[in-house]
């Protein structure tokens, strides 16, 4: 749970269907203004807020030995945080509501891709866990272990090195510059 909200300067793992999508949205436009810092983007609702205050307790219940919480990683321009992770895997934290039966979104897969590339960590599971309505109400809740799901993704180089690298190079040349990437976009072969 990193506390900074200020995204500008750095793009992050969660950012990665941003970099591999559409570079000619309002969407793309938007957040590109926030990366550059002329834009704030103060989202916030009942969900992130609880997804974040529970985050810490949820890898408490793991009971994970030589667990570290929050690391961060930072090659040139590419900022990536961890929830928790051993030497050996990462547990990237996802909560959602009980009643609605979690998936691994394509958004959550290329976000642990982007994890286990910046760290070399090559195992990764999501820990998936439902909220109840009262869990929305009051942090203080205690985790209830049966409502935790470990989730493996496996590694894909493919995808990093083919479709993930070569955009992010052209961001963060763009973004070093101060320039929107529209007109790099066109050297790339898509």
């Amino acid at each position: 749970m990193i506390q900074s909200k200020d995204r500008s300067n750095y793009i992050g793992a969660s950012d990665t269907s941003v970099v591999v999508g559409n570079w000619e949205t309002k969407t793309f436009e938007k957040w590109w203004l926030e990366k550059l810092g002329l834009y704030k983007n103060n989202f916030s609702n009942e969900s992130t807020k609880a997804g974040n205050n529970y985050e810490h307790k949820i890898l408490d219940a793991l009971e994970i030995k030589g667990l570290e919480k929050d690391k961060q990683i930072i090659i040139d321009r590419l900022r990536v945080n961890l929830d928790g992770n051993t030497k050996t895997c990462i547990y990237e934290v996802k909560t959602h509501k009980e009643e609605k039966k979690f998936k691994v979104s394509k958004q959550y897969w290329r976000q642990a891709q982007v994890e286990m590339y910046a760290s070399g960590i090559h195992e990764l599971y999501i820990v998936a866990y439902g909220l109840v309505k009262k869990d929305y109400t009051n942090y203080f809740n205690n985790i209830d272990k049966n409502r935790l799901k470990l989730i493996s993704v496996e590694y894909d180089e493919k995808f990093i090195h083919d479709e993930y690298l070569p955009k992010l190079n052209i961001l963060t040349k763009c973004l070093k510059e101060g320039v929107f990437p529209r007109r790099q976009q066109e050297s790339l072969k898509i």
